[in-house]
């Protein structure tokens, strides 16, 4: 029998990474944010010099890099050509320029095929040994991972979103076009903000992570039961 696969989508803020990671902790699985490959070809583009502008150069560049996965949700990690960029990834430069990324077809196509590989990857072996992973990120419960046996959309009202994320320590207007600036700019090439046909919404305004985590994991236990 292949592991589950648990795909959560979302808006920044919503508390999707810090409730999958949980998840995953809980029920053995791997955990992947698929929205930090997008942040880790954006290094990598820097990196390199390529232009945002030109998106057949940003495709043949995410085709060639060299990435690896730690999917352990007590301490995920990527590395980019060997060195551990998971700190580099969350940086605010980083997160302004990553809806470049996002928003280029041809580069969301690339990255998809490589995280369909992964989640595939977890059913029958991987860090969970073939029990499954929780995977979390822009159109995660349609485009990649639409035969997922739980597929989660999260919301929240947009003020507790930017405040949730400015209590991380950053500045609340860098947070704001970083959350509400990039919502806008990815919904113009993926729906992450209403729920598909089979996917759950759990509204996570009034929630604390612990009862988030509660609720994905009560609806994980219904739909393998």
């Amino acid at each position: 029998m292949s592991g589950i696969v648990i795909a959560i989508d979302g808006p920044a803020g919503t508390g999707k990474s810090t409730v999958s990671r949980e998840v995953a902790r809980r029920l053995g699985l791997a955990y992947f944010d698929t929205g930090a490959t997008y942040r880790v070809a954006t290094v990598w583009c820097m990196r390199e010099g390529v232009s945002f502008d030109n998106h057949s150069d940003v495709t043949a560049m995410i085709e060639t890099m060299n990435v690896e996965l730690i999917l352990d949700p007590n301490n995920p990690r990527f590395t980019l050509e060997g060195e551990d960029v998971s700190a580099m990834i969350r940086t605010d430069e980083v997160a302004l320029s990553v809806s470049r990324v996002a928003t280029n077809l041809d580069a969301r196509a690339a990255l998809g095929r490589f995280q369909r590989e992964v989640i595939a990857g977890e059913r029958t072996g991987g860090f969970s040994g073939g029990k499954g992973i929780v995977a979390e990120g822009r159109d995660i419960t349609t485009v990649i991972a639409p035969d997922a046996e739980l597929r989660v959309l999260m919301t929240a009202d947009d003020e507790v979103r930017v405040a949730r994320r400015a209590g991380e320590g950053a500045d609340v207007a860098t947070v704001r076009e970083a959350v509400l600036g990039r919502d806008k700019k990815d919904a113009t090439v993926v729906n992450f903000q209403t729920a598909a046909d089979g996917v759950v919404t759990l509204d996570t305004t009034d929630l604390t992570i612990d009862e988030a985590v509660n609720a994905v994991i009560a609806l994980a236990h219904e739909v393998q039961s």
